[in-house]
């Protein structure tokens, strides 16, 4: 899945041998975030929110972290 973090910077987060693993889109590049944990345990419906918790200092008011549709 695709999110967008409060405007700033997009994740994908995807299932890969029963764990999530982040990545950090740029142009042209996907950048592993391993210091970056997301509980095995959440579903997928879970993780947004994990990651609004996360990142909730670098939020302004009225942001949101969001998932893209492709």
């Amino acid at each position: 899945m695709k999110l967008d973090v409060y405007g700033r910077f997009q994740l994908e987060i995807v299932r890969e041998g029963g764990r999530w693993i982040a990545y950090q889109l740029e142009p042209g590049k996907r950048i592993r975030l391993p210091d970056l944990v997301i509980p095995d345990w959440l579903d997928e419906s879970e993780v947004v929110q994990h990651l609004d918790d996360h990142y909730h200092e670098a939020a302004r008011p009225g942001q949101v972290v969001r998932r893209v549709h492709e």
